[in-house]
């Protein structure tokens, strides 16, 4: 197999993959609308897989690999095309998948995603948050709401990322990029220095533990606007557990922090249409005073039943966006089905 780096880089490009993925001793796979497709004609060979992570790494992080045992980066291909690298072991072998970054910040409405979005992003203060499966789209709509604020604010956006993925060209705004492991050391650490470098609008790429969670909650509650990611299904777990990461004689004060602290959340799912490519279903929660005090009280288990019936205030499950794509013919009921977090709240929108 004498294939090479860019002719399967190549191919992603061509075909519209999502992901492209080397593994020693298995062929090498992209990801086309959710599936994983096989482009070469036989397995990878370590030599190979050598040549391919001689291109791919940069000098600086062939440490980190032999130390962490995985890496991240991004890697820009020829001006074409920009990816998010993850370099890992397994059983003593080395793997990669790399993530597409799209070279274009597609706008809120170009990505059809919900008006409310433009809501969230025109507050001045407080805290928004992506949330869904990884590969599902988190960083594209947060790269969004960004893109509104640049293109329509004079405000200092600074962004602190693992690795930086969209890169933004400043137009109204100022905006600074910054990455973990080049620019800071880590993400508490930028959000420290972040009070420092006045910042209207401060984006975190994932919230991965309680030193970041807390001080993004600082700075959303000291006059600053922040965008974040996690790796949860929906609103409800999504705040139980950035509460449940505290220990818990600080969980009640967590609570009400960000009971004043948050403005939004939006769950997201990238669902396979009929013809081809992939349509976005949201869940949308907006803070409202009801909703406030639910997180007050530890009763975030009945943020959905507020969701249900807030259609009139721009609030939809997932559900019932699944339900739109169904009678829009976008999707089969079939996937709307596979994607449904509330099945029977899905049937009795069919």
């Amino acid at each position: 197999m004498a294939e090479t780096l860019k002719t399967y880089i190549e191919q992603v490009i061509e075909r519209s993959a999502s992901d492209l993925h080397f593994s020693v001793g298995q062929a090498v796979d992209i990801r086309v609308d959710d599936e994983l497709l096989t482009v070469s004609d036989g397995t990878l060979s370590e030599a190979e897989m050598d040549a391919i992570l001689k291109e791919l790494i940069p000098e600086d992080k062939q440490t980190e690999l032999k130390e962490s045992h995985s890496v991240d980066f991004s890697y820009d291909y020829e001006g074409k095309a920009r990816f998010r690298v993850n370099v890992y072991e397994y059983k003593g072998k080395l793997a990669a998948a790399l993530r597409l970054i799209p070279a274009k910040v597609m706008t809120i409405e170009e990505l059809g995603l919900p008006e409310e979005l433009r809501e969230f992003a025109s507050n001045k203060q407080g805290m928004v948050l992506a949330v869904g499966p990884a590969g599902h789209g988190k960083t594209t709509t947060i790269a969004a709401m960004i893109e509104h604020i640049n293109a329509n604010r004079a405000d200092h956006i600074i962004t602190i990322e693992d690795p930086i993925e969209y890169l933004f060209e400043p137009k109204k705004s100022m905006v600074n990029q910054r990455e973990v492991g080049e620019d800071t050391r880590s993400f508490p650490q930028a959000l420290k220095m972040a009070l420092r470098q006045d910042p209207d609008v401060v984006v975190v790429g994932e919230m991965r533990d309680l030193e970041t969670i807390q001080a993004a909650i600082t700075l959303a509650e000291t006059g600053h606007l922040i965008f974040s990611t996690l790796h949860t299904n929906d609103a409800s777990q999504t705040i139980d557990r950035m509460i449940d990461v505290f220990p818990p004689h600080q969980q009640q004060q967590v609570r009400i922090q960000l009971a004043e602290s948050l403005m939004g959340i939006v769950s997201q799912r990238l669902v396979p249409k009929i013809n081809g490519g992939r349509a976005v279903a949201v869940e949308v929660l907006k803070i409202t005073p009801a909703v406030r005090n639910l997180i007050r009280e530890g009763k975030a288990y009945q943020i959905k039943n507020v969701i249900q019936t807030s259609g009139e205030e721009g609030m939809r499950t997932l559900e019932v966006s699944l339900a739109h794509l169904v009678a829009s013919g976008e999707i089969s009921e079939e996937t709307a089905y596979a994607y449904a977090l509330d099945k029977q709240q899905l049937a009795n929108l069919l």
